[in-house]
């Protein structure tokens, strides 16, 4: 079989230098830029908009279940960053302090936050007073500072985005029930909005994050057969309420200490979208994650009318999805469609239809053509007046073909069905995954 060409050849193919290809997609598809502070990204528009799209969704989410969002400070003083002994040995090296006030040094220092469970557990401690007053179910949406030593843009930089949910619950049982809850709500939006097959597990007790009794993780398989943690769930018993003097007063009127929980994703996500549907000729976006679902692209729109229906088609798909109009002069297309993750070209009047093998144009003034981004060996030739019915068509097949593929029925072009990523990875589970991992440190 001949070897396909490849529509971007500024691309490092992910067979060549799987490393390479990843940093080529993240700059070509401009989703970040660097930044004059080492090791930390700038996240561009579209960068940040993928980011929106999954903060809105994960949202929602949450508020179902009943968290509520909150803010907390981004420093932490060190006497309160010390008291749980095992958290703060944890974090410790990737600690950032300030120590100057203006132009005063400071009486104590204050670290920048690595992540504020010490901060919720000062909190909760004044606050909880009674059973009354539980369950607390809290999270923040914020940024978190490691002074990292590797670095790579989206899967780790010295600065990155994310959301922290942090619980206080009457109960052990009441406790772990939540670690659980948040888990299997992880993955399920990591498979049903951004088609992300994962696997469930809980982490060694090296590997569990700092301070707590149990850790839990969704793992999702990269093209180059490695995982990629992709978010945890931690259930911190009542070892943090202990060090805080975090208690309640009982039915019986007995004080009891809270059992707490913590749970958290972050903009490691995006990398991982990027490392599960990206391929040689650049980014590839499931369509409920993309910031542009539908590209209008006329094509010799100098002509009269082209620019107009352009327009109209826009307006209409406007009402259905997250559609745009290019009227720019960008070329060449090819490279451009590729590399933009827009799940859908609909290519208007006068229009170019875009061949796999081949360059061949062809102008109709009745139809539209359809460029699926997904499987670019396919265009489809509709009517124009079509467009609406069209879309939501292909997004049902879209999910229906998602559903199967999470369900190992089938599988969809580049993405693994959840029956390959187990047998990828049964014989690394659980002592020899961290050898077959992009990153073996919890970022959460």
């Amino acid at each position: 079989m001949a070897k396909e060409k490849k529509l971007v050849e500024a691309i490092t193919s992910m067979e060549e230098d799987f490393a390479q290809w990843y940093t080529d997609v993240v700059k070509k598809a401009e989703l970040i830029d660097y930044s004059a502070v080492k090791g930390c990204m700038i996240i561009k528009p579209d960068g940040y908009a993928i980011w929106e799209n999954i903060q809105h969704e994960l949202d929602r989410r949450f508020k179902e279940t009943g968290v509520e969002n909150v803010y907390m400070p981004m420093f932490i003083p060190e006497s309160l960053l010390e008291k749980e002994k095992d958290h703060v040995e944890g974090f410790a090296p990737e600690v950032a302090w300030v120590t100057y006030g203006g132009l005063n040094q400071l009486p104590e220092r204050l670290c920048v936050r690595p992540t504020s469970e010490t901060l919720f557990c000062d909190f909760y401690k004044n606050l909880i007073q009674s059973y009354r007053d539980l369950p607390k179910v809290y999270n923040q949406w914020c940024s978190v500072v490691r002074w990292e030593k590797e670095t790579r843009p989206f899967l780790r930089s010295r600065e990155f985005l994310w959301q922290e949910g942090h619980t206080a619950h009457a109960t052990a049982e009441e406790a772990q029930a939540r670690t659980i809850q948040m888990l299997n709500l992880y993955a399920d939006f990591c498979e049903e909005f951004l088609a992300m097959p994962v696997v469930r597990g809980q982490k060694t007790e090296k590997e569990k994050f700092a301070g707590a009794e149990d850790t839990y993780t969704i793992e999702a398989l990269m093209h180059d057969g490695k995982a990629l943690q992709s978010g945890t769930s931690h259930n911190f018993g009542d070892g943090f309420a202990k060090a805080f003097g975090i208690q309640y007063t009982d039915k019986q009127n007995k004080l009891q200490y809270v059992h707490q929980t913590s749970w958290g994703m972050t903009t490691r996500l995006i990398g991982a979208i990027i490392m599960v549907h990206g391929d040689n000729d650049g980014l590839v976006l499931p369509p409920k994650v993309a910031p542009t679902q539908v590209m209008v692209i006329p094509i010799q729109m100098q002509k009269d009318g082209v620019l107009d229906k352009a327009n109209e088609v826009r307006e209409r798909l406007g009402k259905v999805c997250r559609a745009k109009l290019d009227d720019s002069d960008k070329s060449p297309l090819k490279p451009y469609l590729a590399m933009s993750g827009i799940s859908m070209i609909v290519l208007s009047l006068f229009c170019l239809i875009v061949m796999p093998d081949r360059d061949l144009c062809k102008f109709t003034k009745d139809y539209l053509v359809l460029y699926n981004r997904h499987n670019r060996d396919e265009c489809s030739l509709i009517y124009w007046d079509e467009v609406v019915s069209w879309h939501y068509e292909w997004y049902k097949t879209y999910d229906q073909l998602v559903i199967e593929m999470i369900d190992g029925s089938t599988e969809i072009q580049d993405m693994y069905s959840i029956g390959s990523i187990k047998k990828s990875m049964d014989h690394h589970i659980p002592g020899k995954m961290k050898k077959n991992r992009h990153f073996r440190k919890d970022q959460r």
